[in-house]
């Protein structure tokens, strides 16, 4: 008797079921990540589309004119444009505050695209904030843009800046 054995033929099947399921787990963790890499594709150019937005650059625009540490009172006297500038840059930088906090977009990525503007819209708007949450009785309002900016304060601050540090940069 030359053939193989129903004993030899369980261990084969025993063998080839193994490998079906280690392929099986393999390829199903290479799917996942793929997947991982498509959400933080999709948060990045989503991300990016949001500079784009032209009530953002117009408010990004007023803003940048008012001194670091403005009050509520003071950007109130200004008019409501300022007031809506305020909001509209809060809340634009929220959502990406959120993300980045939550890895679906690398906090690196964000701060390249961001951290330059965060950090000074930030230290702007910071005492706008505080009185806004005293007034609304609402601690937690723009939460993650002030958490986005503590970020890029701390990050940027210790980074030289792209154009200085890739100015040899060639493709």
């Amino acid at each position: 008797m030359g053939g193989l054995s129903l004993s030899d033929w369980a261990d084969l099947a025993e063998v080839i079921s193994a490998t079906s399921i280690v392929g099986g787990l393999i390829f199903g963790f290479y799917q996942i990540r793929n997947m991982q890499q498509q959400q933080r594709d999709t948060a990045t150019f989503n991300l990016s589309q949001n500079f784009y937005n032209k009530d953002l650059a117009d408010a990004m625009a007023l803003l940048f004119e008012v001194p670091d540490g403005i009050s509520l009172i003071e950007v109130r006297k200004l008019g409501p444009e300022y007031m809506q500038a305020a909001v509209t840059l809060c809340t634009s930088f929220e959502t990406m505050g959120l993300l980045a906090f939550n890895r679906i977009a690398p906090l690196s990525l964000v701060l390249d695209l961001a951290g330059g503007i965060v950090t000074t819209s930030s230290r702007k708007l910071e005492q706008w904030l505080i009185d806004l949450r005293i007034e609304l009785d609402q601690p937690s309002f723009a939460e993650w843009f002030q958490w986005l900016g503590d970020q890029a304060k701390r990050e940027k601050t210790q980074q030289t800046p792209a154009f200085i540090a890739y100015r040899d940069w060639r493709p």
